[in-house]
């Protein structure tokens, strides 16, 4: 497979907006050829310039619609007639729909089914043809921390993303089995991230939908598709918040799964704005092709890392002075409490 300055072929579904555009602007960045898929023709032309202006080999536009699985294939014949292979093929296309299960009309289920996991059988299909056929290649397809850990109230996507993740279990071992040791499926599986999503999914609950806490920027998730194309790994969390809730899951399923159903009801959708009932960009995509979605991802990651590096700083600090035979400032000395405690006490705090 290609690597990074080598001018790969990057293959990438949903590539107008979020995490499928940044993940073309990176690609681009570093010299590889991008094919550009999405439903909407005028903003893969736009992203398309862009990443012809970050420098990439070449950049393709087609307009996909990954329902349909002969359009699926006729993406890979273009990718392949006009650069001869594939090397790495992002399946990120994706829709959702918020609200109680009976309140979302079936055909807004079915549609949401048909694009997160359909689209993406489809692709890896249409991507493992043509990289056994060159005997190589690397599958991304992009899940999410909810296919491990499931939350109310957007159970068509939950449901799709667990699938995603079943999807490539299943590839690796058939690719096993048939001895293709150098064609690779990864699943990708983020927390949340600061794109469009929310505001052009469909929504039945009646409340704003609001991301959960922490938000992440898409960038974060097209370095991790970078990496996962120079060296293919099973599975890779975007976030640590993504890694630690899976785990928390795994080792408390019954605690968790009451924890997020709280989460999903006090945070991800609002408790003081209300919403219409709307169908989003299931059926048909909206206007407008941002990267981010105005959520302040990369604040909040900045403020994390600030606060991370303070904690460590002041936890390096203690250690030091405990060394060089010094209690913390923080400590109590014998027969006292600590200046915070004095002060709370005196403040009437208990």
């Amino acid at each position: 497979m290609k690597t990074q300055g080598e001018g790969g072929v990057v293959v990438i579904t949903g590539a107008s907006s979020g995490v499928g555009r940044a993940c073309a602007e990176a690609f681009a960045a570093r010299g590889w050829h991008v094919v550009l898929a999405a439903r909407r023709a005028e903003e893969l032309n736009e992203v398309a310039r862009r990443c012809r202006r970050r420098g990439a080999g070449r950049a393709l536009p087609v307009p996909t619609e990954v329902t349909d699985a002969a359009a699926v294939d006729r993406l890979a014949e273009e990718a392949v007639a006009s650069f001869g292979r594939i090397d790495v093929w992002i399946n990120n296309a994706a829709v959702a729909a918020f609200g109680a299960l009976d309140d979302i009309p079936a055909d807004v289920c079915r549609k949401v089914i048909d694009t997160d996991v359909m689209g993406y059988v489809y692709g890896a299909r249409a991507a493992l043809t043509a990289m056994r056929r060159q005997g190589s290649g690397t599958l991304i397809n992009v899940s999410s921390v909810v296919g491990v850990s499931p939350v109310p109230y957007n159970a068509p996507y939950a449901l799709a993303k667990a699938a995603v993740r079943a999807l490539g279990t299943s590839l690796r071992q058939e690719l096993w089995l048939e001895g293709h040791r150098d064609v690779h499926v990864c699943t990708m599986l983020p927390a949340t991230m600061d794109t469009p999503f929310f505001e052009s999914a469909a929504n039945y609950s009646g409340r704003k939908v609001l991301p959960m806490a922490p938000v992440y920027t898409p960038e974060r998730a097209a370095r991790k598709a970078l990496r996962l194309a120079r060296s293919p790994r099973r599975e890779a969390y975007v976030g640590p918040a993504a890694a630690f809730l899976a785990l928390q899951t795994k080792l408390a399923p019954r605690l968790m799964e009451k924890a997020l159903a709280y989460q999903m009801n006090r945070a991800h959708l609002s408790r003081t704005e209300t919403a219409p009932d709307t169908v989003g960009s299931v059926p048909h995509p909206l206007p407008g092709g941002a990267v981010r979605g105005g959520w302040a991802g990369g604040r909040r990651t900045a403020g994390r890392r600030l606060a991370t590096a303070a904690v460590l700083t002041g936890a390096a600090y203690a250690a030091l002075r405990v060394t060089a035979g010094r209690p913390p400032l923080s400590a109590a000395t014998p027969g006292s409490r600590p200046r915070t405690v004095r002060r709370c006490a005196r403040n009437g705090a208990w």
